[in-house]
């Protein structure tokens, strides 16, 4: 008898409804900024974004605030944001064309599904993975995005000193993630063993980060580089 047995997610879909502006810049922004990856299909940045800018990847982009001011910023690189809530979605295309983003892209996918099967190896320069669902409850603990398999896997899509930078306001998912990068040897940590790194200027602080810095949370940045 075949068995099958559940995939074990990271997050789950509370998407509430959606703003007309959002179902609007899903319907006519989505084919022109979004990807929609078949089976196994790898992508080409170079096709993608017309140029051979380094690529940086934020996966699970909220609101998209973080990746719609590292764009602006930076437009001599290229950013890709993958997030499942299709509202937050809507709300990242609608910044990408009021500003008139050329460097911006977006998937609405599982994000393991898409680091495995569409990105090729060595190809990113950065990966930023901005206050993740940190599952608090022990029971919970392995649907936690930032395992070591697939920080594993993360490696193996960033080129040589490329970037990864992990944050969360969650101090047991901070600690978390040092022992996790304990058990991979090709990661180095600047700011030296078990220590986090001050926030770089690149990360703006978020509504939800003001919100709790308000209410006496901590935040913790971490950032690794590739050996």
């Amino acid at each position: 008898m075949t068995q099958y047995y559940r995939k074990i997610r990271s997050y789950v879909r509370r998407e509430g409804r959606l703003t007309k502006g959002q179902q609007r810049a899903l319907n006519e922004l989505y084919p022109v900024y979004g990807l929609k990856l078949e089976n196994n299909q790898l992508i080409d940045f170079v096709e993608l974004f017309g140029n051979d800018h380094p690529v940086h990847i934020e996966i699970g982009f909220g609101n998209g605030q973080a990746l719609i001011h590292m764009a602006a910023e930076h437009p001599d690189q290229n950013y890709l944001g993958i997030e499942v809530h299709r509202p937050g979605v809507g709300n990242a295309l609608l910044q990408v064309e009021q500003q008139d983003l050329k460097n911006v892209r977006v998937i609405a996918q599982d994000a393991v599904e898409v680091l495995s099967d569409h990105i090729p190896d060595e190809s990113l320069s950065a990966v930023y993975i901005f206050f993740a669902d940190p599952w608090h409850k022990k029971r919970h603990h392995k649907r936690r995005l930032i395992q070591t398999e697939f920080v594993e896997t993360l490696m193996s899509k960033l080129k040589q000193n490329g970037l990864l930078h992990f944050a969360t306001d969650w101090q047991d998912y901070a600690e978390h993630m040092l022992e996790v990068i304990k058990k991979i040897p090709s990661l180095e940590n600047p700011a030296g063993k078990n220590n986090f790194s001050e926030r770089p200027d690149y990360r703006p602080i978020t509504k939800f980060e003001q919100r709790g810095l308000r209410l006496g949370h901590g935040v913790w940045d971490l950032l690794l580089r590739k050996k």
